[in-house]
């Protein structure tokens, strides 16, 4: 599509519903899939002219159906990681580019320059298969920051925490990005005191641990790990982008993705602020395929920017989504 840098200068709410009206009509004429989706629906696109009136594609569908708005080729697939004998998710990316400027420009707006920072990445479960969209990020975030104690780490955490410390010691900031069931090894194994590490679950037990709620499971690293606040970041398979907390599980979107919460007895209608739903998210990186996602997720929005992720609908089944089961 046309103007695809348009995306990333959104600035404002207004400039966001302006471009996804735009990427609607866009994707209802290239995407056989999300046009068909509409049509059972009786959705007129020219009666689609503000958010609330746009159709949210069940996020099942990437399972199914292949989910494309491009003529082009795809460079990519990434598959949600599932569980044995489960149908995985996949995500045909036409353009890798847009991927890279939309986690690229999605972590400078939360933290910064990538170059400031040491990323430790302590994702064994996604390391262990392939065609996973946080470790194509991951690696990417490790080769752009520079520093030569980037890196991934699988299963030996004597050489991670042996790093951690140097890094510590020299008062470098530093990025943690892990798995929730490796990092509660790590916290339960060895006593940190991180004060210049940003340490960032990405969700998941994977099989390994029983299930934790997430203030559970941030108390017990908050205090093996030395930090006063875990982050968190929410993407999916599905997704181009990511969501961001910085403390106490509330999620911020960059300024081209947004979260909706949708009615659970009426999936076309729209809760307002502080009401329990499903979550819709609005990603406008996924140009190429579908930014109008309805996920299985639960969620309640406090204001204009912050969301609280409440857990998963109880018929869903469990996938390749970083975030954890309630």
């Amino acid at each position: 599509m046309h103007k695809v840098k348009d995306i990333f200068s959104i600035n404002t709410p207004q400039d966001l519903t302006k471009k996804a009206l735009q990427v609607f009509n866009y994707q209802y004429l290239n995407n056989l899939v999300y046009r068909k989706f509409c049509d059972l629906l009786l959705r007129d696109p020219a009666e689609v002219v503000s958010l609330e009136k746009i159709p949210f594609l069940p996020i099942e569908f990437f399972k199914t159906h292949k989910v494309i708005s491009s003529k082009a080729s795809e460079e990519i697939t990434f598959t949600s990681s599932g569980t044995t004998g489960s149908q995985t998710s996949k995500h045909f990316v036409t353009d890798l580019g847009i991927y890279e400027e939309s986690f690229r420009s999605g972590f400078t707006h939360f933290y910064g320059s990538v170059e400031n920072y040491a990323v430790l990445a302590l994702l064994p479960s996604y390391l262990e298969r392939e065609g996973s969209s946080l470790i194509y990020m991951a690696q990417d975030l490790i080769e752009k920051s520079k520093n030569p104690a980037s890196g991934f780490y699988l299963h030996d955490l004597d050489s991670l925490v042996a790093n951690l410390k140097k890094l510590e010691e020299r008062g470098q900031k530093t990025l943690l990005i892990g798995v929730s069931f490796a990092l509660l090894d790590l916290a339960e194994n060895y006593s940190l005191n991180l004060k210049n590490t940003v340490v960032m679950e990405t969700g998941g037990m994977k099989g390994r641990r029983k299930e934790m709620i997430r203030t559970e499971l941030h108390e017990v690293l908050k205090k093996g790990l030395g930090v006063e606040n875990i982050h968190s970041e929410y993407g999916m398979t599905e997704l181009l982008s990511q969501a961001y907390s910085l403390k106490n599980g509330i999620f911020e979107c960059p300024p081209w993705m947004k979260i909706l919460i949708r009615d659970p007895e009426d999936a076309l209608s729209l809760l307002p602020e502080g009401k329990s739903g499903g979550i819709n998210i609005i990603d406008l990186a996924n140009i190429n395929s579908c930014s109008f996602i309805a996920t299985q997720d639960l969620g309640k929005n406090l204001d204009g920017q912050r969301t609280e992720i409440l857990g998963r609908f109880d018929n869903s089944d469990i996938r390749g989504c970083n975030l954890m089961v309630f």
